[in-house]
């Protein structure tokens, strides 16, 4: 017995140790690595032969990948892996540099005209007083003026929950009111122990209308009688003037 317990001699473990951080008992670790998504270039690519095309994206053709890297070496280009699925991977021989640069500039731009949408909330009673609705309307009003989508919510309370007509008839009053900002864009529906409506606000079209300098063609001409009347009048205010310059007799 004394002889198989020091075969079967188990090290206890030690109190107070724990395996490192980031690495099982095994000594492996059990946290992920970083996940790049940005493309393979140049010598990372780690592929026997590559579908090749060059930088005006005309096809090369399936080539070594030594010979892929020399191509792109005497060309001062890069070797991008653009589709890493494919069997064989397609590499491009371009710039890498400017391609992101000019990248990050069109994704700028896509934000740029993007429509910013925002949706502002109004909330209401059933009962709500004469003076605050007014105010509430006003809100709306100014909301949709901004060009901002408006939720409005009536909350229900006690027995008030047995009067969904009251919300209901409130909301289509507030529409019918601002419907010269706005439209409904989701009709009043029962959510839990509130109704909602959704008002977004009418697209503004440019005035694309532009103001023109008159030009010789945009003038008026005169016409024969319109001409005479106005001799007329210059014979009769130089006359005038003559009258005014002559000595008077004494």
């Amino acid at each position: 017995m004394l002889a198989m317990r020091g075969l079967l001699h188990v090290r206890a473990p030690q109190k107070g140790r724990r395996p490192a951080a980031g690495r099982s008992r095994g000594g492996r670790s059990d946290t992920g690595g970083h996940i790049s998504t940005e493309p393979r270039i140049n010598e990372r690519i780690r592929v026997p032969e590559v579908r090749l095309v060059g930088p005006n994206g005309e096809q090369v053709g399936i080539v070594a990948i030594n010979d892929a890297l020399r191509l792109a070496q005497e060309s001062d280009l890069d070797l991008v892996e653009v589709a890493p699925t494919a069997r064989p991977p397609v590499c491009k021989l371009m710039d890498y540099g400017k391609f992101k640069y000019e990248s990050a500039l069109k994704a700028r731009e896509s934000r740029k005209h993007q429509a910013q949408t925002v949706i502002k909330e109004i909330k209401l009673r059933p009962k709500i007083d004469p003076h605050d609705y007014g105010t509430k309307k006003g809100h709306v009003e100014r909301f949709l003026r901004q060009g901002d989508k408006v939720k409005v919510t009536i909350m229900f309370r006690g027995r008030e929950q047995s009067r969904p007509d009251l919300g209901y008839r409130l909301l289509q009053r507030l529409a019918n009111d601002v419907e010269e900002l706005g439209f409904v864009e989701s009709q009043p529906k029962q959510d839990g122990r509130n109704m909602i409506m959704v008002i977004g606000p009418h697209k503004r079209k440019p005035d694309t209308r532009a103001e023109r300098t008159p030009g010789p063609a945009d003038r008026s001409v005169p016409s024969p009688r319109q001409a005479r009347v106005a001799a007329r009048e210059q014979a009769v205010a130089a006359a005038e003037h003559d009258a005014a310059d002559a000595p008077t007799a004494t």
